[in-house]
């Protein structure tokens, strides 16, 4: 059979009465599908599964780590200094040296970059094992990924979804969509209901989806999409189509690279020219030596190490702060942060139902207090009040602890509701009011109940008072019996005949009932959650055969309770905190557009009247609109997966770096686009947590901005060694670049090995030490840098700069002088002792410049050692390590130094702290011509 509906009709399956649908997907409710339709069908659109890409391979990975430019220039370094060693029957010590670094920092690359995509293996676990179908008049079981569209699917309490359908029977039916849509509540599916074509994913009630789990009641689907087709398979899809971008540190890297080398290799072709102009071609292959060692001070070969350490120390000192990091180059992009996407539930609110405000036939009680701690305050215009002495008060928290099956407990020290997150918001109402739950129910003795359903929406218990149940609340004696009701307060209200007034009851007449009616807009335009309670005292239990509505007749109403999932108490300081670092937070939730503007303007992302969009008017807009919009709108209401991706596409395309956050399945695509992925570490699915870059391990906005703190922190240390590390590698390339002009022989001071200790060792050690550099005071007291900026600016290139030169008229000067004494007759020792002078300043230079460069505008002497014991512990290994060079015979060998005697040590040692009083002198004049130098 070949004529049944392949894709979504016009408007969506929510649109179609379920025989419609049955229609279309020429099934049958009762028979099924044959066992040849069911074959063909599976021919047609193939197995229910998701199917993933093709991705990079391991090889290609680690070849790619070898294309980046600064390592091409090293290959071509080696394999040259390895032919004229070989030439020259020499051990190509160099040669290898540079290979080991390069392969070193290859398989760096390698490791960071290779960690396997397993968000779509998370994915499909979501998928469940077996299910349970009507085929051929038949009910059986089947493996989930069998299921063709137009099956019918039987659904059961405790059941995962393996298909989106239409529903065509529900019995009570509620289905957990959270992973989904966001939403923690379970949503209550109607089978009978036609949807409009805009209605959000959370809002299509008469529609089952993939991996969503049934919490209650029972439901017949046909089985409308499988496969990729299905909303999990878009979320699939789009986690796929997204590609991962080069973080902001890895840019900045790519282009001090190529930036280096250009540079490097101008110097050479001036050196290599300027020389055989003034010397000929016979002095070609000396000249070659000179530009290899060029090449090889240009390029800072222990940079890559010293991030990435920096970088693992950062993820150690987030972890500290409940900051997961799962992808290192993510520390540093933290820091970069200009927009914050939060999801509301759980990140910005406790995901805890909390009553804030209780409205009883006179008055209007507002309510405070901690999570679900039984402890809290009423106050009514300012003034603290003990509901136990209002009798209003007193029926109304009693209404909803009576007519509750919540249970309000401790679990390891906290407080924790076990039922309904809606009913236990009552049952600590009830205890902040002085009734305790355990206590009461201990009185009362339940003899009916009329369960909530989503056609009646509310739910009643009658209940039997002892005789001592008067002790704990006042008036429970008045009548034998008593029926309590909660719902929702329109319908209740038109069962309620009277009205509690103090301890009377008032026939209820229209203008009262408007009247109520009114606060309950009010209070739902507030975003809460609003209840409405009643009870009505009875002689006699009703029997057993009775009909609930027959019972629930002329009840007496008590009043109106609002709830909301509250704000954490530490999200308003951390959204300020943003604000004050330039920061802007935004919340995308699946929540409603009332709801998500209240939190918003209670925690102070966006004043109330704030614009808002929500996914009907997103879905509206075109790519350049909703550009434009990101700008202004800070709040996003009833959103889908794909309008998230699409939020963070616009803000990116407005060179935004983009930290998001998320829980859900429906995230995954969102959280993966984004410059930060941020999942949840207690309610994220695994699926999110595979798709992001960090995980909050305790679910707190707050720990987002701490990161944020530690990101920027590191990304001003590593500014701090790049400065440090090039500084010194310029210097060392005018050093030897002037060597070949300024002697009077075609010589060069340095060999590639021994360079490449300077690069590794004396640059390494300390350029780690400056990594742990504490934060500085004002670290979130600015805005964030331009994500554009370049590795060089604020002034950072022209230090560079400015310091190589001077550092290399310091190692000239010393060089110029150490040759000519060290060629004369009358001074004992090795004629070529100069080289190793000069090698030796350069190094003790460093350890000068490290010193000096821990602060940009403070003077040594006023930074404490003890703040970081780490450049000071560095310096001193390092310049033992260079000593023993000189001074170790096996190593001066190897490293082709020679001794020197110790007034020439002293000398090194004088030169070399010319270079910190240069430092500091320029710290001197920013502070007397009052400029900041970053």
């Amino acid at each position: 059979m070949s004529g049944w509906l392949q894709t979504p009709p016009e408007g969506g399956w929510h649109t179609l009465d379920a025989e419609k649908a049955l229609a279309l997907l020429q099934s049958d409710r009762t028979q099924g599908l044959s066992a040849q339709e069911v074959i063909d069908r599976r021919e047609q659109v193939g197995a229910n599964i998701l199917e993933e890409a093709q991705g990079r391979s391991s090889w290609r990975i680690l070849l790619d780590q070898f294309t980046n430019i600064m390592l091409v220039m090293l290959i071509a370094v080696a394999i040259i200094s390895g032919i004229i060693s070989v030439r020259a029957n020499e051990v190509p010590k160099d040669a290898i040296a540079i290979f080991a670094i390069v392969i070193l920092n290859g398989v760096l690359g390698y490791f960071q970059e290779s960690r396997a995509e397993k968000a779509l293996a998370a994915l499909k676990q979501m998928a469940s094992p077996n299910v349970r179908v009507i085929r051929d008049d038949k009910t059986v079981e089947v493996p989930s990924q069998d299921l063709v569209p137009g099956d019918i699917l039987l659904l059961e309490a405790g059941m995962q979804v393996a298909a989106d359908g239409r529903l065509l029977e529900a019995s009570n039916l509620q289905i957990r969509e959270s992973a989904l849509t966001g939403e923690a509540q379970a949503v209550t599916k109607q089978a009978e209901e036609d949807l409009e074509a805009d209605a959000s994913l959370g809002d299509r009630t008469n529609l089952v989806f993939q991996g969503t789990e049934v919490v209650h009641g029972r439901g017949k689907v046909v089985v409308a999409q499988t496969g990729m087709q299905t909303e999990l398979g878009r979320i699939a899809t789009m986690l796929q189509s997204v590609e991962n971008e080069p973080t902001p540190l890895q840019q900045r890297m790519d282009q001090l690279g190529k930036t280096l080398v250009t540079g490097s290799l101008i110097l050479v072709a001036i050196v290599v020219v300027g020389g055989v102009v003034q010397a000929g071609w016979e002095a070609f292959e000396t000249l070659l030596e000179v530009s290899l060692s060029m090449a090889v001070a240009v390029v800072p070969e222990g940079l890559p190490a010293v991030i990435t350490v920096t970088l693992a120390i950062g993820t150690q000192r987030m972890v500290r702060r409940n900051a997961l990091i799962r992808r290192l180059p993510a520390v540093e992009t933290l820091g970069s942060v200009t927009t914050i996407c939060s999801d509301k539930t759980g990140t910005l609110t406790q995901n805890k139902m909390i009553v804030q405000k209780a409205q009883s036939c006179s008055q209007t009680v507002q309510v405070s207090g901690e999570g679900y701690s039984p402890e809290g305050t009423f106050t009514i215009d300012q003034q603290t009040v003990s509901p136990l002495d209002d009798p209003e008060l007193t029926q109304l928290l009693l209404c909803g602890v009576a007519c509750n099956d919540a249970v309000l407990q401790k679990e390891n020290g906290d407080w924790a509701i076990i039922g309904d997150p809606t009913e236990g918001a009552l049952v600590v109402l009830a205890a902040k009011g002085g009734i305790n739950q355990q206590e009461l129910l201990q009185q009362l003795t339940r003899t009916s109940e009329f369960a909530f359903s989503s056609e009646r929406k509310r739910m009643s218990v009658v209940v039997e008072p002892s005789q001592s149940a008067e002790k704990l609340v006042p008036g429970l004696s008045q009548s034998p019996y008593w029926l309590f009701s909660k719902g929702s307060p329109e319908l209740l209200l038109d069962r309620c005949q009277f009205i509690q007034r103090g301890t009377q009851r008032e026939t209820l007449n229209d203008s009262t009932r408007e009247q109520i009616l009114e606060k309950n807009a009010h209070m739902a335009s507030q975003g809460l959650r609003v209840l409405g309670l009643a009870n009505q005292k009875l002689a006699s239990p009703p029997a057993k055969t009775a009909v609930e509505d027959d019972v629930e007749q002329g009840l007496v109403w008590l009043g109106l309770v609002g709830m909301m999932d509250a704000p954490r108490p530490e999200a308003k300081k951390a959204v300020g905190l943003c604000q004050q670092a330039g920061i802007r937070p935004m919340m995308i939730t699946g929540d409603h557009q009332l709801t998500a503007q209240a939190i918003a303007a209670d925690i102070g992302i966006a004043p109330q009247d704030a614009k808002t969009l929500t996914g009907q008017t997103l879905e509206t807009m075109d790519k350049a609109e909703l550009e434009q919009a990101v700008k202004d709108v800070p709040v996003y209401a009833r959103v889908s997966p794909e309008h998230k991706l699409r939020i963070v596409q616009a803000l990116q395309a407005q060179n935004q770096i983009v930290a998001m956050t998320g829980d859900g399945v429906n995230d995954a695509p969102a959280l993966k686009q984004a410059d930060i992925g941020i999942a949840m570490g207690i309610t994220g699915t695994d699926v999110s947590k595979e798709a992001s870059d960090m995980v909050l391990l305790d679910d707190n906005f707050a720990t987002i901005v701490a990161a944020t703190e530690e990101g920027r922190v590191v990304y001003t240390n590593i500014r701090r060694f790049v400065k440090y590390i090039l500084g010194s590698n310029i210097g060392e390339v005018l050093t030897i670049a002037a060597s070949p002009i300024l002697l009077p022989i075609l010589d060069v001071p340095l060999t590639p090995l021994q360079i490449l200790w300077m690069n590794l060792v004396t640059d390494g050690f300390p350029a780690l030490a400056l990594a742990v550099e504490p934060a500085e005071p004002n670290v979130m007291k600015r805005p964030p840098h331009d994500p554009q900026e370049s590795i060089f600016a604020r002034g950072l290139g022209v230090y560079m700069l400015r310091i190589g030169v001077v550092f290399s008229i310091i190692s000239i000067t010393l060089m110029h002088w150490a040759y000519f004494y060290t060629q004369e007759s009358a001074v004992p020792g090795n004629p070529e002792r100069w080289k190793t002078m000069v090698f030796t300043t350069l190094c003790l230079t460093q350890m000068g410049h490290a010193i000096a460069v821990r602060s940009s505008n403070r003077m040594t002497y006023q930074l404490s050692l003890f703040s970081n014991p780490f450049v000071l512990g560095a310096v001193i290994i390092t310049t033992i390590l260079q000593l023993m060079l000189i001074y170790v015979g096996p190593l001066r060998n190897f490293f082709g130094t020679h001794l020197l005697s110790p007034t020439e040590l002293a000398i090194c040692f004088g030169f070399s702290t010319l270079l910190f009083v240069w430092v500091e002198l320029e710290k001197l004049f920013r502070r007397f011509t009052k400029t900041d130098a970053d």
